[in-house]
């Protein structure tokens, strides 16, 4: 099994593949990782890892309440994460490769990255200016019945987007749904509107059409509930919302 060592990016969301993911890096820790991303040819990919939190603390505490991006901490890059940061996150995560490093006036980074593959965590060091970890690449398997079941999920899908008309966010026409089972199970993990717990058991699906399946299931409870509400949070297709990490 092909590993790698990449620089670590916690955050509070999952990332799947295919997804964009906007991020306004600003703690000392997270600049240093792109001053280091930004040193690696345009040519070439700019690659670090995403992995949700479990346990801890997207932003660094300097102070009950205050957390100060821009101040070092005595504690080092897995601040927040307790003595043993491995368990502080979950096993599985995404690679990000960084299409946009823009470096503002202030030092901060705009930062837009696109996932691309599934890693589990094996190992994580801190003994850097910011964190890293050894990955392993999981591989894609397809599944029986993957094909099949992508047709149910996206009939599931837009009957479950007819249900977010109220949303501020557009929804997706039919013609711009994919057909491939493997988009299909990215997309519409991304687009539902689900705790990162429940996120998180997708991205670590054994493979196409398990993850399928779930998803079949969670649309039709989510759309069973969204009949009896009012109103909902508008959503990102195909975006996380920007992290202020």
């Amino acid at each position: 099994m092909t590993t790698a060592r990449l620089p670590l990016f916690p955050l509070n969301a999952v990332l799947f593949p295919g997804l964009v993911l906007p991020l306004n890096v600003f703690e000392e820790r997270y600049r240093a990782m792109m001053r280091e991303l930004l040193k690696t040819d345009e040519s070439e990919p700019r690659r670090f890892a995403v992995v949700a939190i479990r346990d801890g603390h997207e932003i660094a505490p300097t102070a009950p309440g205050m957390p100060d991006g821009t101040a070092l901490t005595d504690r080092g890059p897995d601040a927040g994460f307790g003595p043993e940061p491995l368990k502080s996150f979950h096993p599985v995560g995404c690679v990000a490769d960084a299409a946009t490093i823009r470096e503002r006036p202030d030092g901060s980074f705009e930062v837009v990255a696109t996932g691309t593959t599934r890693v589990r965590l094996l190992s994580v060091d801190a003994s850097g200016p910011y964190l890293t970890a050894e990955l392993e690449e999981l591989p894609e398997r397809t599944g029986d019945g993957a094909g099949t079941l992508a047709e149910g999920v996206l009939r599931a899908f837009r009957n479950y987007q007819k249900r977010l008309a109220g949303a501020r966010e557009r929804s997706l026409s039919g013609d711009e749904l994919p057909d491939d089972p493997s988009v299909v199970s990215y997309l519409v993990a991304a687009a539902a509107v689900l705790d990162t717990p429940a996120k998180q058991r997708l991205l670590e699906a054994p493979d196409i059409a398990a993850r399928l399946r779930e998803e079949l299931k969670l649309l039709r409870a989510e759309t069973a509930v969204i009949r009896h509400l009012p109103s909902l949070p508008a959503v990102t297709l195909t975006h996380t919302p920007p992290s202020p990490n």
